[in-house]
């Protein structure tokens, strides 16, 4: 059995645009919907969405038979939780408030074997390893794990250029909420501010040779960071395109009359 190729990582490495979207239902039946769609790669969230080692395995081996990339969005650094998620099968990790070179070095020996790092064995409960089925899989594991480090208050900014020389870090991704809190600007990640420093940001990340990230669900801001330096973008989050979509079809009804109280179906 052969060794699963981390596609996404390879077109990062070599600037090509990847457009994504997050997955924050925790449902694989929601998550092949999204499959089907034609984005590059969808993020599984496990900082905002409730999901666990579990959720994204049913969603990992949802994916698994389409031509999208999983990345998994961790809740936080623990290593103990990015061993499970690499070992049901996740390649790609993006891990939420990098804040130093040396969390980021923790994360990337969490990714890898010893002497490379931490990560504990197991395979033979492992699907990544496809239950010891794959041969050589020590060989070729760590070469596939692709790091992306989300940079998104000022602590992040400040270390920005510090993080991005840590081998093993892949790409950066820039939180706009989060940064924007950060910066003072709570709840309004399109403030001027807020847009000119995710402009630098992008800009750095692209000159300092990583792979440079960005959620936003406007198109023509996405347009403004992909010329700023962004190579994958997340445009859309799974829920609020079903809310949304769902809220414009009851006001369309409602609105036309067909709502009123007695109307047959």
């Amino acid at each position: 059995m052969q060794m699963p190729l981390n596609a996404f990582k390879r077109a990062l490495h070599a600037g090509e645009t990847q457009i994504g979207a997050f997955l924050g239902m925790c449902d694989p039946y929601a998550a092949e919907i999204m499959a089907t769609a034609g984005f590059d790669w969808l993020m599984i969230d496990g900082e905002h969405g409730p999901n666990t080692p579990a959720s994204v395995l049913r969603q990992l081996q949802a994916l698994a038979p389409y031509p999208v990339h999983p990345v998994v969005r961790t809740v936080d650094h623990n290593p103990a939780l990015i061993k499970q998620y690499l070992d049901v099968g996740a390649q790609s990790l993006l891990v939420p408030m990098v804040e130093s070179a040396a969390q980021a070095r923790a994360l990337v020996q969490a990714m890898r074997y010893p002497p490379n790092g931490i990560r504990g064995v197991g395979t033979a409960l492992a699907r990544a390893a496809r239950w010891n089925g794959i041969e050589n899989y020590f060989d070729q594991a760590d070469a596939e794990m692709c790091l992306i480090v989300q940079i998104e208050n000022r602590a992040g900014l400040a270390a920005l250029d510090e993080i991005m020389t840590v081998e093993g870090v892949d790409a950066v991704f820039v939180g706009p909420s989060d940064l924007a809190a950060s910066l003072g600007h709570l709840g309004n990640p399109g403030h001027p501010e807020v847009k000119t420093v995710i402009a630098d940001t992008l800009t750095r990340i692209r000159k300092g040779g990583k792979a440079a990230g960005i959620f936003s669900a406007d198109p023509a801001a996405a347009a403004d960071y992909i010329q700023s330096g962004a190579s994958f973008l997340a445009v859309g989050v799974d829920a609020l395109l079903l809310r949304n979509a769902a809220a414009k079809l009851a006001a369309t009804f409602k609105n036309s009359g067909t709502g009123q109280t007695g109307a047959a179906y």
